[in-house]
């Protein structure tokens, strides 16, 4: 019964805080474009979750529940929603290789780069940068 209870009052939450939850999900927006605009992913690789939760003083798991929540996505596919925005536009605006701009956005291994973005995008980089 108490588990019955908390597991309710843990999901009200979401319901009741809606402009509060709108300003962490702005506010996880700026942080994803600040990270980026101060370089940070030379040294720190691509954007974890963790990284994010630590920024907006919430835990990792509160952080997800709050997005799916808010927006039916996990923080992790926020994350790399907008580093495939971002990719999009280094694939049209630059002649560098698909390589080189993977490791531009934090990827360690291009081909871990490429494979999320065929997930997300449904072709390969090399394909969407002939297309377009």
């Amino acid at each position: 019964m108490l588990l019955s209870h908390s597991k309710r009052f843990y999901g009200r939450q979401f319901i009741t805080r809606k402009i509060q939850n709108e300003e962490v999900i702005t506010k996880l927006k700026n942080l994803l474009k600040d990270f980026y605009m101060q370089k940070l992913q030379v040294d720190l690789g691509i954007p974890t979750v963790q990284y994010f939760a630590k920024k907006l003083n919430l835990s990792a798991p509160y952080l997800t529940d709050l997005l799916k929540q808010e927006t039916g996505k996990s923080t992790q596919e926020h994350i790399h929603q907008q580093i495939m925005e971002m990719a999009k536009t280094k694939l049209l605006t630059s002649n560098r290789s698909v390589s080189e701009i993977a490791y531009e956005l934090g990827f360690e291994y291009p081909q871990y780069f490429s494979r999320i973005f065929k997930k997300k995008v449904g072709i390969t980089p090399a394909e969407y940068r002939s297309k377009n």
